[in-house]
């Protein structure tokens, strides 16, 4: 019972110092680890290379993989970039194996104390990030000691070796143990680490231990898997890649590999058990890059049929975010960048909803104004789905131009509802006009295109300079803004003119002005937008 206790104590000393150097490491990454994933090509070798850095930065390849997940169903990556990251994951994760296969459990101690005193004594971000990787280092390897004191009467009971024995039989079992025990814990770091716990204490031969450890390779695929639940299809496809690719893996050391590498490392470190396992998990992972890169495609394809997709859920992405994805406010540089897509996107469907609505009141035709309530639709659940998402990344750690840009989305997000409010008034207009069969003058008619013209393109172009931090087309909205303004008192003082001559009748006249008016207050929306512009920019006029 005691061992137990001291054995699951341990591992949670492991696990919390694993994760909070991996805490400390991401931290002292901090921009680099945002330039480090936007190295990522359609190159998959440099998405291998990314996926390593990646995960000895965070130390957690789960990590890694549910992170991809989320930039899959975010559209950040494809799946044939995705792929080239886990894949690197895999190998990246073995930093951690090889770590603790070292008896390097005396220097624990220490290295917590440095680290608690430079938390203590100094106020600068970097030497406390450094601190925090020195304590987690330290109390993951306390933890060790802690699972190592805990082993060493296990390897005496009788009914361990018996499954030790019934292991070494049936390599088969050992996957399945090692899959349990690391879709379990959600760490096969954790698991590894618990092997060469076994294995320093001569509770585990290395040929009992291999299969165990393939094992811990299948089963750090349950976190992918469980965070795709809610996801799209990509993401689920994503997930499912890795899964496949440690899989087959597994059968190719297996089958044919088994016996070569546990001779090879054999030969590395005769007597050293713990080196043996940490280092058949490098060979184990190194391997399967090298032999399944090349076939790389095939996993997409393979994962592709798997999960299709179906005509009606693609119809349903379009009323959802599509670049938005809580997993990726792990990295809120990324995640804003993303929310601005998503805005630009929302503006897009605002843009075809006035578009629809104005071609409804020229033509009279009530499909187009129809399709102008479904946009609204569209466009209110992204307003809500964008705002609640900036929500959660105000709550995440932000630098002080990125928080005021978060700020500025808010804003800007609540204009182009706003603009889809007036297409809906439009739609409502041109709905009246048809059932009452009212038509404009050509005059009249002309006058609201120009300035229909002027309003919508001001709308555009103010996304757009959103979009590409053009200035000098802000400016030109601003001039336009002012030439609507123009235009608006010549077509009312024209209305008022054909009325007097009895060429319109009242109630056209009053949808006429209603029409002037939401064109007006779309412009006025466009010209917010570009003050929102201004403050994320730090400028005061444009």
């Amino acid at each position: 019972m005691e061992s137990a206790v001291y054995l699951i104590g341990g591992l949670g000393m492991f696990l919390y110092g694993m994760n909070v150097m991996g805490d400390g490491l991401q931290k002292a990454a901090g921009e680099k680890l945002k330039n480090i994933i936007e190295m990522l090509t359609t190159n998959k070798l440099m998405g291998v290379l990314v996926g390593t850095l990646v995960t000895a930065i965070i130390q957690s390849s789960s990590a890694t993989t549910v992170m991809t997940v989320g930039f899959v169903n975010a559209g950040i990556m494809n799946l044939q970039q995705a792929i080239g990251i886990i894949m690197g994951a895999n190998i990246g994760t073995t930093v951690t194996a090889q770590l603790v296969s070292f008896n390097i459990e005396k220097f624990a101690p220490i290295t917590i104390g440095i680290g608690m005193f430079l938390w203590f004594v100094t106020k600068k971000k970097n030497v406390k990030n450094f601190s925090e990787i020195l304590i987690g280092f330290g109390i993951l390897f306390v933890g060790m000691s802690f699972m190592k004191d805990a082993a060493a009467p296990i390897a005496d009971m009788p009914k361990v070796h018996s499954a030790i024995l019934a292991l070494s039989k049936n390599p088969l079992l050992g996957v399945i143990a090692g899959f349990i025990m690391t879709g379990t814990i959600q760490s096969s770091s954790a698991s590894i680490g618990i092997l060469i716990v076994l294995a320093s204490q001569g509770v585990l031969p290395i040929t009992a231990a291999l299969p165990i450890l393939y094992g811990d390779n299948i089963g750090t695929c349950v976190t992918s898997l469980l965070s795709t639940v809610g996801a799209g299809r990509n993401a689920k496809r994503t997930a499912i890649m890795h899964l496949c690719f440690n899989i087959i893996g597994t059968l190719l050391f297996m089958l044919v590999l088994s016996r070569p590498i546990i001779a090879f490392v054999q030969q590395l470190n005769p007597t050293n058990i713990p080196r043996q396992i940490a280092n058949t998990h490098t060979l184990f992972n190194i391997v399967n890059v090298i032999v399944l890169l090349p076939f790389s495609n095939y996993i997409v394809k393979l994962a592709t049929k798997l999960v299709p997709i179906t005509p009606e859920e693609e119809e349903d992405r379009i009323s959802t975010t599509k670049f938005l994805d809580e997993r990726i406010l792990e990295t809120p540089s990324i995640a804003l960048s993303n929310t601005v897509d998503e805005v630009i996107r929302m503006a897009s469907r605002s843009t075809r909803s006035l578009n629809a609505a104005y071609d409804a009141i020229k033509t009279g035709d009530l499909e187009k104004r129809n399709k102008t309530f479904e946009y609204e639709k569209v466009i209110n659940t992204l307003q809500l789905d964008i705002t609640n998402f900036l929500f959660l990344l105000t709550t995440k750690n932000l630098s002080d131009p990125e928080r005021i840009k978060t700020d500025v989305m808010f804003h800007i997000v609540n204009d182009i509802e706003r603009v889809g409010d007036h297409a809906e008034n439009l739609a409502e207009i041109a709905g009246f006009m048809h059932d009452k069969n009212i038509k404009f003058t050509a005059d009249a008619q002309e006058e609201l295109d120009v300035i229909f013209k002027i309003a919508s393109t001001n709308f555009y172009d103010s996304i757009t300079a959103i979009k590409t931090n053009d200035y000098e087309l802000a400016g030109v909205v601003r001039k336009r803004e002012k030439e609507i303004d123009a235009l608006e008192k010549k077509a009312r003082n024209s209305h008022m003119a054909r009325l007097r001559a009895g060429n319109c009748s009242v109630e056209g006249g009053i949808y006429f002005s209603d029409i002037i008016t939401n064109l007006e207050r779309i412009s006025d929306h466009s010209i917010n937008i570009l003050e929102e512009m201004n403050r994320m920019q730090g400028h005061v006029s444009l």
